[in-house]
């Protein structure tokens, strides 16, 4: 199967070695696409919950591919974040295709694109890191006790339930500090003549135009692979924030080595339902020729 060729690809907030993290789906995607850079901006490694009894082989795998998009041609940024800032003290090591930095300022067509992770922003993570630091863990239990409720639901035929985003939509000093991020973020960006900005920590997927008096920027955010599996993508001078779970096509990347499928093969797999109404076309073109060549004959013997 052919991957989709993109220009750049932006992931954030993996949070490798812990429970939380889609791993699998997250080798899926990378498994789909064909970027010319990927931006890893930050929490990638979740070194302040990082444990050696739980690091599963898929994690492993993660990196993996990574370091192989990188050996291939890919140019791969690592921008660091608050859960991985030991690898700070690496800035502006550059080996190979594979480079780690803070931030990192990309010209995408003509346009300026300003890129970091986001926890300079957290007053919690600059003042009170061990605050920060039991909040994560708080997080990631949070995860853990939702999967076991997931399960359930799943098994009784129910769609799966986000406490967190419950949480974070009910509690309005959470909403507060997400719309403060966002606009502190753009008004930053317009302030030092940035066309896009683009962030990740608070895992909240968004596009958005914001506007001052100074002028406009376009604000992004890549999501996180936790709880929403989404990236952000840019070809034909256009972003799109891509959401795994709405990708029909993402399962047949689970596997790397997989062969080209043949499109009706493609279709038929995905749903038997496109395959129905492709064959009723077929046959209404069908019936449509016999009908023109019928009048024609008819018009013919008239003549």
């Amino acid at each position: 199967m052919k991957k989709r060729k993109i220009e750049l690809a932006v992931i954030s907030d993996v949070h490798l070695g812990t429970y939380g993290c889609h791993a699998h789906e997250l080798i899926a995607y990378l498994n789909s696409i064909q970027p010319k850079k990927l931006i890893l901006n930050g929490d990638i490694i979740d070194i302040w919950q990082f444990k050696k009894r739980y690091f599963p082989a898929a994690h492993l795998k993660v990196l993996r591919k990574i370091i192989g998009m990188a050996s291939k041609g890919t140019e791969v940024y690592y921008i660091t974040g608050n859960h991985d800032e030991m690898l700070r003290k690496f800035s502006d090591t550059s080996m190979g295709n594979f480079k780690i930095s803070n931030k990192l300022v990309l010209n995408l067509d003509g346009k300026k694109a300003w890129i970091f992770h986001g926890d300079v922003f957290d007053v919690s993570i600059q003042n009170a890191k061990w605050l920060a630091k039991l909040g994560g863990y708080g997080y990631d239990l949070l995860i853990l006790i939702n999967s076991f409720i997931n399960w359930g639901l799943v098994r009784m035929g129910r769609e799966k339930y986000s406490l967190s985003k419950k949480i974070k939509n009910s509690v309005k000093q959470a909403v507060k500090y997400i719309n403060d991020f966002e606009r502190t973020a753009a008004d930053l960006a317009i302030e030092n003549d940035y066309d896009y900005v683009i962030c990740g920590h608070i895992h909240q997927p968004k596009k958005e135009r914001y506007e001052n008096k100074k002028g406009s920027c376009v604000y992004l955010n890549s999501g996180d692979w936790v709880e929403n599996l989404t990236a952000l993508e840019y070809s034909f001078k256009r972003w799109k924030v891509y959401h795994y779970n709405h990708d029909r096509l993402s399962p047949f990347f689970a596997d790397e080595d997989l062969k080209e499928m043949d499109m009706n093969e493609l279709i038929a797999s995905i749903t038997d339902k496109e395959v129905e109404i492709e064959n009723v076309s077929e046959e209404y073109e069908g019936e449509k020729l016999e009908s023109e060549k019928s009048l024609n004959d008819q018009r013919l013997s008239q003549d």
